[in-house]
């Protein structure tokens, strides 16, 4: 027998409002986003932290298909000051390329799309951060579109969107030539295009449950590209960092959970079956076969030259393709077996490494950029400063930690997918580091914590939802609930002013640099 109680509003309700402003809401705070994103994005005109290996890593993959070895020690001081200068002479020249590669510890996605704006811009502070203020931005698109989905509202979306803007670390890493902003990138990506396919299959399942004979599993939904882009995209963020195997796993798991949970909301009598035989088969094509195919294809510049670390390109072009394709497969493996080694014994100390514990509180944020010997016409006080502290913003993300909370007692009291979802990527991008600082010490910062920022202004998002109430609810229950969420974002945008100079290396008075300093503990020692 058919289910009678089910209906297409209830499995997939009808999204609200226009179309139009379902799209230029969330561009126009994406445009104030990315004013602040591009805004002196050649600020500092210096190599700033990490910026010294993968912006040169970048212009190296654009010049020889690889990284190559850079003038200087492991710090690189003497190509950071050629690069500074105009001097674009930083690689070192050898007849044997062996001892010019460069043994890098992460995939090259990033740096390809890093290269992408020193192609574009010219390498510079601007063209190497380009790319990252691009996809930094867009990601607040991204994320008041996904959220306007999931809540079914245009203006929770759009808050959404305005409190990824707001984050100071969000905001810091889109104008850093690191990894971790296009890690958080394709991980976003990723996640909206499940939610996009979650709705989709269920418009399927709808379908067929209202035309189609009645079966006791259901039926094959068929081809499902947004499934299939997020593959590609779950691909694409391992290609950026290893860590985004983690995401992977986790939205594997939470895909098919929600095939599941579909079949039996529709009333199936053998959902589990159902899922088993129609929906596990293509989704360990979209989250085993597709990821590995992208991440393979990050790699071409290494397999098509023979600039690349461990490469032995002698050798595999000595017999014929077969072995060129065996010999080339071997010697990546084997590459990959000393990277593994390299990430797990990494304990290196760093005066800015903290434990994972203490990221959600801000304890020790790390300090990108701190030029010394500043003269005093520079800021017009004794003493000047000029500082990136790449650190979140305070005021969201305490509140996002009391909304991660909130979604927790939610999930569990009335099984909501939106807080488990929420809760299920933060928990991934945050507790797989506890194993790593408990078991080997590992160096770490906070800045790994960026592939979660949106996912913390969701929760904080889903939060609003619940304290605006539904559009029946009495006025002044949703006066009430409106004025809260309107405090809480005006309180996160003051915040955010109030750090903007000590985030974009503004020049300011000592005083006004240590007045940010909101712990003791975002500093190694007081400048001198």
């Amino acid at each position: 027998m058919r289910n009678w109680g089910v209906s297409r509003h209830n499995l997939v309700p009808p999204m609200p409002g226009s179309a139009l402003w379902g799209w230029l809401g969330p561009i126009i705070v994406t445009v104030f986003g990315g004013i602040f994103r591009f805004t002196d994005l050649a600020r500092p005109h210096a190599v700033v932290f990490d910026e010294t290996y993968y912006a040169k890593d970048a212009y190296a993959l654009l010049l020889y298909g690889a990284e190559r070895a850079m003038l200087g020690d492991s710090d690189n001081p003497i190509a950071d000051k050629r690069l500074i200068a105009g001097n674009l002479d930083i690689f070192r020249q050898c007849a044997d390329y062996d001892q010019c590669a460069s043994y890098v510890s992460h995939p090259p996605l990033g740096k390809w799309m890093i290269g992408a704006g020193e192609w574009l811009f010219g390498m510079n502070p601007f063209g190497w951060r380009f790319a990252a203020a691009v996809v930094g931005t867009l990601s607040i698109l991204m994320l008041a579109r996904v959220a306007r989905r999931m809540t079914r509202s245009t203006l929770l979306g759009c808050f959404a969107g305005l409190l990824l803007a707001l984050d100071g670390l969000h905001f810091v890493l889109s104008r850093t030539a690191l990894l971790d902003i296009f890690l958080m990138f394709w991980v976003l990506a990723a996640f909206a295009c499940l939610v996009v396919d979650r709705d989709r299959a269920r418009e399927r399942l709808v379908d067929w449950y209202e035309t189609s004979p009645l079966s006791p599993q259901g039926p094959r939904l068929g081809a499902r590209p947004w499934r299939i882009a997020a593959g590609v995209c779950l691909g694409a963020a391992c290609a950026v960092k290893w860590s985004g195997v983690f995401f992977l796993l986790a939205f594997a798991v939470l895909s098919f959970a929600w095939d599941l949970g579909a079949r039996r909301a529709i009333g199936l009598r053998e959902p589990y079956r159902g899922a088993l035989a129609h929906d596990l088969p293509p989704a360990a094509a979209s989250f085993a076969a597709l990821p590995a195919v992208a991440y393979v294809l990050s790699w071409t510049g290494w397999f098509v030259t023979d600039a690349g670390y461990g490469r032995n390109w002698d050798q595999a072009t000595s017999s014929g393709p077969i072995f060129f394709v065996v010999d080339s497969a071997r010697s990546w493996l084997k590459y990959h077996v000393q990277v593994l080694g390299y990430h797990s014994g990494l304990d290196d100390y760093h005066p800015y490494m903290s434990e994972p514990w203490t990221w959600p509180v801000l304890f020790r944020p790390v300090s990108f950029h701190y030029p010394t010997g500043l003269p005093p016409s520079a800021c017009g006080a004794d003493a000047c400063s000029e500082a990136v502290i790449g650190v979140g913003t305070p005021a969201l993300w305490y509140g996002s930690a009391l909304a991660l909370l909130g979604c927790l007692v939610w999930y569990f009291s009335g099984r909501d997918w939106r807080a488990g979802a929420v809760l299920l990527t933060y928990a991934v991008g945050w507790l797989p580091w506890f194993y790593y600082a408990i078991t080997q010490n590992r160096t770490m910062y906070l800045f790994y914590m960026v592939p979660v920022v949106p996912f913390m202004a969701l929760a904080a998002t889903l939060m609003a939802g619940l304290l605006l109430g539904k559009a029946a609810a009495p006025p002044p229950r949703r006066a009430a609930g409106a004025a809260a969420v309107g405090a809480f974002a005006l309180v996160v945008l003051i915040n955010f002013w109030w750090l903007h100079p000590v985030l974009s290396a503004e020049t300011v008075t000592q005083s006004e640099w240590w007045a940010r300093m909101l712990m003791g503990s975002w500093v190694t020692s007081a400048p001198k």
